[in-house]
């Protein structure tokens, strides 16, 4: 199998250390960093600002690809998405790689309870539950007097009413049947702002389950590895209208750039597909600016949504004493767009889409530092196990992040690298320092290949500093001659450390024929 070789090797019933400390995961779906800690100032999000001052903010960190499934599978391997094979939101994780070893089951076989709340390991199928797993959610304690929300998102009138009466036609209701009628009768709403209680919503019922078992293992004593998983400010955009509230949509402001031009391959961009899924709400250069803002209003809403189901689970962790000993890892799977380049959702390799939050807090550690070194997701899977005292494989892709959280002045890496799969090419970005390197290949090129710069069909070049807003590709600058060519032959560096014989021989047919593309 084409994994074994890569496998970890660890220890059978290694007995964990008296000392040794608990772990837990953060993870929030979509989340750009809108956060007060990193400077946005509107956001409000105390909790998640709390965890900064308690740690080490990542400020040059990025996602390995735009998009949930990949984005999750490479943290949770610690392995990019050429390796794992997963590039979309269809293949399954161990149909490509049955012996990868995920976080949660490294740490579970090391001894700890290895224990997931809400969406974690999309791309891995139910979750990889019986491997990964040693307690997995499997209904949550939703607010009883509301009643559960129609597939986990909606709370609206009409939808509850769509699933009784589909209900009482089939008591085995599949879920793309009902989804079909919420679009068809016009229940697939784009936002929600009703007076709700927070546990209304998914990611208040996942807060209440992380809490109460946060106690129950203050009790315990068991050593354990949590993985919260929460949803917003994934779209549908339903938040409680208090969160709402906390806005005035009128001050929020609309990106300074909206245009999309010629200046980059037209698969640069995307259709924002995701948000037209929502039949309510289509939106483009003609919409008017109120419209625009109403989503963006929606986003902050549920960022703050978010945050206070957050800070719940951080007042248990300190009330129960259980702070003292445990690393806590925020994570936001990947950026936003809001507007920029005329831009909604994720799905690009622009600076919106890949840069995410990364914050890590730990016991012994400097508290409140913010590091500019370049970091990726795929090297929180290395840091955890060398704060745990754990072996760091070396098969692991990412790097250890320790060094930065004893001095954010260190680094570990150069660069840092996005990759986006499109119909017509395959695109690769690197960021490196105030610039940004992009590379679009054939579509079948994928990095374990040998590299070839006569393949490069077409390349963007920015300049944080002078262009924060990616207004203009320096590509063809010859001002920026020296400077393009001094990235690419980093690009070209990273490429022939990814570049494996074995994995360009069988890979590619494997992520064919598992891909749904």
């Amino acid at each position: 199998m084409l994994f074994s070789k890569f496998s970890l090797v660890f220890l059978s019933s290694l007995a964990l250390l008296a000392d040794a400390p608990n772990i837990l995961v953060i993870t929030v779906d979509d989340l750009k960093p809108t956060l007060g800690c990193y400077g946005d100032e509107f956001a409000i999000t105390p909790a998640i600002d709390a965890i900064a001052a308690r740690g080490t903010l990542f400020n040059a960190n990025y996602c390995q690809q735009a998009v949930c499934a990949p984005s999750r599978i490479s943290m949770f391997t610690g392995l990019r998405p050429d390796t794992t094979g997963i590039l979309d939101l269809h293949t399954s994780m161990r149909d490509i790689n049955p012996n990868v070893i995920t976080m949660p089951q490294y740490f579970k076989e090391k001894g700890y309870l290895s224990i997931g709340y809400g969406k974690i390991m999309h791309g891995a199928k139910n979750d990889d539950t019986e491997l990964s797993w040693s307690e997995r959610d499997e209904e949550l304690p939703y607010n009883r007097e509301i009643g559960k929300p129609v597939l986990d998102k909606f709370q609206n009138p009409k939808a509850q009413e769509i699933l009784k009466r589909l209900s009482k036609k089939s008591k085995k209701l599949k879920t793309n049947l009902l989804m079909k009628e919420l679009k068809k009768e016009g229940a697939y709403f784009v936002s929600e702002a009703y007076d709700l209680p927070d546990d209304a919503y998914k990611d208040g019922a996942v807060a209440k389950a992380g809490t109460k078992r946060l106690k129950e293992l203050s009790e315990t004593k068991e050593k354990f590895f949590m993985v919260l998983g929460f949803n917003k400010p994934h779209l549908p955009f339903n938040a409680p209208k208090k969160y709402w509230d906390m806005y005035d949509p009128n001050k929020l402001p609309l990106a300074e750039y909206r245009k999309q031009d010629k200046q980059r391959p037209k698969y640069a961009y995307h259709s924002f597909g995701e948000l037209a899924a929502y039949k309510d709400y289509k939106i483009g250069e003609a919409v008017d600016d109120k419209r625009k803002r109403h989503l963006i209003h929606a986003y902050y809403a549920c960022v703050s949504y978010v945050d206070a189901q957050i800070g719940k689970v951080m007042s248990e962790l300190k009330a129960s004493g259980l702070d003292k000993n445990t690393v806590v890892v925020l994570w936001g799977d990947h950026g936003w767009h809001l507007g920029d380049h005329g831009l909604w959702c994720k799905h690009s390799n622009f600076e919106q889409a890949t840069k995410a939050p990364l914050i890590i807090s730990a016991p012994n550690y400097p508290q409140g530092k913010v590091s500019q070194s370049s970091t990726e997701f795929i090297d929180i899977f290395p840091t955890l196990c060398k704060l745990s005292g754990l072996e760091v494989s070396e098969q692991l892709e990412g790097l250890d992040l320790s060094p930065i959280l004893l001095d954010p002045k260190e680094k570990v890496k150069d660069i840092a690298v996005s990759q986006y799969l499109r119909w017509a090419s395959h695109g690769y970005t690197m960021r490196s320092g105030q610039y940004r390197l992009t590379l679009w290949m054939p579509k079948d090129y994928y990095s374990f290949k040998k590299f070839d710069e006569n393949q490069i069909q077409e390349i963007e070049l920015y300049d944080y500093k002078k262009d924060p807003n990616e207004k203009t590709n320096f590509a063809n600058n010859p001002e920026y001659k020296e400077i393009l060519e001094k990235l690419k032959k980093q690009f070209a560096e990273h490429f022939a450390e990814q570049y494996d014989a074995e994995k360009a021989k069988a890979m590619p047919g494997l992520i064919k024929k598992y891909s749904r593309k």
